[in-house]
């Protein structure tokens, strides 16, 4: 397997072991906990003797939400979103955002930046102190689920 520079690989991530050097990460990429990547399909095995094999190549760039499947044979584009539960069985172009089972794109970077900038505006936002690593108080974590409840926020 081939992972790139500066990834963030999140607990319970599960590579298909048995094939791994089908798998190629690029730079600066965020996996989430639970997802699979997968670059072999048994299904085929009883039936005519083979497994069916794809390689997985994800690019730079690219951010896979939690308990999302990639399936064999599927490239992720530099730059695209696959969102949480997503089952992706084709390959993503670069730049989209793409989510469901079987996951299609709902957007395009250029637009999701657009309108996380303006929900920036409009939500409430905190600082790194209310983070675990920060060291949050009990105070803080009250504030901010009062504040959150029913809305969204973002947290630096």
């Amino acid at each position: 397997m081939k992972i790139g520079r500066n990834c963030s690989i999140q607990p319970g991530v599960t590579f298909d072991y048995s094939h791994c050097w089908l798998i190629t990460i690029g730079n600066n990429v965020t996996i989430a906990p639970q997802a699979y990547i997968l670059v072999h399909d048994a299904s085929s095995k009883s039936l005519t003797g083979y497994t069916k094999l794809g390689a997985v190549t994800i690019e730079d760039d690219v951010f896979i939400g939690a308990k999302a499947l990639i399936m064999p044979g599927v490239t992720v584009g530099k730059g695209s979103i696959i969102a949480a539960g997503s089952v992706v069985t084709k390959s993503v172009p670069a730049g989209f955002i793409y989510a469901g089972n079987p996951a299609k794109e709902i957007n395009n970077l250029t637009e999701y930046i657009q309108k996380t900038y303006e929900l920036l505006e409009k939500l409430p936002k905190y600082d790194e102190s209310y983070t675990v690593k920060g060291n949050i108080t009990n105070n803080q974590k009250d504030i901010m689920y009062h504040d959150l409840l029913g809305t969204m926020g973002f947290v630096r």
